[in-house]
């Protein structure tokens, strides 16, 4: 496959950074949007399950503008002070969110402790449980956009964020179905009920939140299907070597860190080797977007294989 030009490449990112961006600012609009239906939702029936809802989604709210501070950042090009570039930006804004979600299931529980004590009939309760489906809806169809587009542009900032609103549309459903059954069976308690296991959940999804991103901040690298496609397009592009090992990687948001040892024979010109490089890093970038590529070219004796090794050149 022949790697694209420098200016369609540009073009490409420029693209899929106008994508990302835009994304982000309407995952601010989404959510004001939400916020608002939730919050009138809880107005209405005085529900401290639908309260929860709408709690979590202010944290929406603050995560998407952090989320959308950090994917401006990460987009940044490489400067003195931060050579490598500003990807790891995106894992800031997920490890927030990540504790904002937790901060929400606490303020739900201590909600859920005074409804406990003076449980209180809802108002209007099929009106909320609407107004809180239409915003279930919107968030649904947001969260998948979200994961989707975050997924394939590389961007731990959305799928973080669209992960959250999923969990949201997750417990909204529980909620609302939980409610119908409060209306039905007249049990209170079922509300307050609600609200916890809206809370315990969230705090799951926290937790995972700030796993995902803190294995980000730690140089995690990629998976073992995407190792053993890179070591694939390494054996198939790195003819005239004579081994490659050592081979270590690393993900920072949308850009993976590639490096490796490429062994050659020790009478080989500097240019020569340079050309196999050159070969080795086009293939590279051709099949992964926003690689970053390092070789470190050695003579024969620091071969790992036996001499006359003819089969796949990793030691």
């Amino acid at each position: 496959m022949n790697a694209a030009s420098p200016a369609t490449a540009a073009d490409a990112k420029a693209a899929a950074r106008r994508k990302v961006a835009s994304l982000a600012f309407w995952s601010i609009v989404v959510a004001y949007i939400v916020l608002g239906l939730k919050l009138a939702a809880w107005y209405v029936t005085g529900s401290v399950a639908l309260y929860s809802d709408a709690l979590e989604s202010i944290v929406n709210v603050i995560a998407s503008a952090a989320a959308y501070w950090a994917i401006r950042v990460s987009y940044k090009p490489a400067d003195q002070d931060h050579p490598f570039g500003h990807h790891k930006a995106e894992y800031f804004s997920a490890v927030l969110e990540g504790v904002l979600i937790v901060l929400a299931a606490l303020l739900i529980l201590n909600e859920v402790w005074s409804s406990w004590r003076h449980p209180a009939p809802l108002e209007q309760p099929w009106t909320g449980l609407a107004i809180n489906g239409v915003a279930t809806v919107i968030n649904a169809f947001w969260a998948w956009t979200l994961i989707r587009a975050g997924r394939a542009e590389k961007s731990p900032a959305l799928v973080a964020d669209g992960g959250h609103i999923m969990t949201d549309v997750v417990t909204s459903v529980g909620v609302f179905a939980g409610l119908v059954g409060v209306v039905l069976t007249g049990w209170q308690i079922l509300d307050p009920a609600l609200a916890v296991i809206v809370a315990l959940n969230i705090l799951w999804q926290g937790w995972h939140v700030i796993g995902s991103s803190m294995n980000g901040l730690m140089d995690r690298a990629v998976d073992t299907q995407e190792h053993m496609h890179i070591r694939d397009i390494i054996s198939a592009n790195c003819k005239g070597a004579l081994e490659v090992h050592d081979l270590k990687t690393r993900i920072a948001g949308r850009a993976t860190f590639i490096e490796f040892h490429l062994v050659v024979d020790a009478a080989m010109s500097v240019g020569a080797s340079h050309v196999i490089c050159d070969c080795i890093e086009d293939a590279l970038k051709a099949e992964i977007p926003s690689v970053r590529v390092t070789i470190h070219v050695e003579p024969d004796d620091e071969a790992k294989l036996p001499k006359g090794t003819t089969a796949v050149p990793f030691a």
